[in-house]
């Protein structure tokens, strides 16, 4: 199924300039950190880094309607453009402050929508027995932008100082918008024309819980470089942390690979997926040794692929006439946010008890395994009209 994928037209360029375009996603939070670590504290140098996320999860879901209203490559080419200019203004802007968070919010404000717009793209792409098989060949390969994107930087820095990482993201940024905004299934591609409404899909009510859903799932996976870096520091080896991050990435890699070979189902199978993605994190509370740690974390990524990407196809049935972009960008933005918001609630349990700091991902997994549930019930005579 993969192969017959891969071997469409097209679907390798779209797919490998995406993931390009991607790595920033990865790259500038670390890059931001490195430069804003030379002058300002670690507080203040995480506030830089959490104000591009801001940023970033504000305007997917803007950017995206302004592409399911008119198309792709115009807004790729000016969020980019935007982006880039933010990069350089905070590695130009010198020490000072305001440049900084000013840049840092640009950069993030104009982040391309290309995750958004290659899930818009795969109907189009393939024929539609292999849609999910798209999504989830997508979910799972980019994880490698989160152990690339990391490495990019590093070796920037090391070469050319705390500058050279932030001009790094841009050039990746603006590389993969090129290469992808040129193909032509994305010049070809055009918006559904439909009314439109002020709150766009998340008028569906099923929409907007699945979307709280994923804030929930996104707290979980947010909550786990916290809780690691605590059990890294308390095993005495604070690298240990990026080790295991790697090692939850590779699980992740893992599990959406294996998905590629499941039948797509429906929106019933969202709970028993939000289920197994909770179920995975519990044997993170006995806390061994490294290395059965490091298998333990791999386990807790196999999970998530799987329910994303039954997330993207319900999203892709649930979501209004001519809002596609704008759904599968809330779906992202949810996921960005609840990421946050797990990092920042499991730093006071990790302080407190490190396994209270593992807890916090089970628990909040079972509201989002709540929320999939309403999701999954009958449809309304609306939605079985959409």
């Amino acid at each position: 199924m993969i192969r017959a994928v891969l071997r469409t037209p097209q679907v390798l360029r779209v797919l490998i300039s995406s993931q390009v375009g991607r790595l920033p996603m990865a790259s500038a939070p670390l890059a931001l950190l490195i430069f804003a670590r030379q002058a300002h504290s670690l507080a203040l140098a995480g506030l830089i880094v959490a104000t591009y996320t801001a940023g970033m999860a504000i305007s997917a879901p803007l950017l995206a309607r302004a592409v399911d209203r008119r198309r792709q490559p115009p807004v790729l080419w000016g969020s980019a453009g935007l982006s880039a200019i933010g990069f350089v203004l905070v590695a130009y802007g010198g020490d000072a402050l305001g440049p900084t968070v000013v840049g840092a919010l640009v950069a993030g404000l104009g982040c391309p929508p290309l995750e958004a717009c290659l899930r818009a793209l795969w109907p189009a792409l393939v024929r539609p027995a292999l849609v999910p098989v798209a999504y989830t060949l997508d979910i799972a390969v980019q994880e490698i932008i989160f152990v690339v994107g990391p490495l990019i930087t590093l070796a920037a820095v090391a070469v050319a100082g705390p500058p050279a990482g932030l001009l790094a993201a841009a050039v990746l940024q603006l590389t993969g918008v090129a290469a992808f905004a040129t193909a032509p299934v994305v010049r070809e591609w055009r918006g559904i024309p439909a009314r439109r409404h002020w709150a766009g899909p998340l008028r569906v009510r099923r929409f907007a819980i699945m979307v709280a859903g994923v804030v929930c799932a996104g707290a979980a996976v947010g909550s786990l470089p916290v809780g690691l870096t605590g059990y890294a520091e308390a095993a005495g080896d604070r690298s240990l942390t990026g080790w295991l991050l790697a090692a939850q990435a590779g699980g992740a890699l893992i599990g959406g690979l294996l998905y590629t070979r499941a039948t797509p189902g429906d929106a019933r199978r969202l709970p028993r997926l939000a289920a197994a993605f909770t179920v995975v994190y519990l044997p993170l509370l006995t806390m061994p040794g490294p290395a059965l740690m490091a298998v333990l974390v791999a386990v807790s990524g196999l999970a998530l692929p799987p329910l994303l990407t039954a997330v993207f196809l319900a999203a892709d049935r649930l979501a209004p006439r001519g809002t596609a972009v704008e759904a599968f960008a809330w779906i992202m933005t949810a996921f960005t946010v609840g990421s946050a918001l797990g990092a920042a609630l499991t730093g006071p349990l990790v302080q407190s008890q490190l396994r209270y700091g593992f807890a916090f991902a089970p628990a909040i997994g079972l509201v989002a395994v709540l929320c999939m549930a309403l999701v999954s019930g009958r449809r309304t005579p609306v939605e079985a009209a959409r």
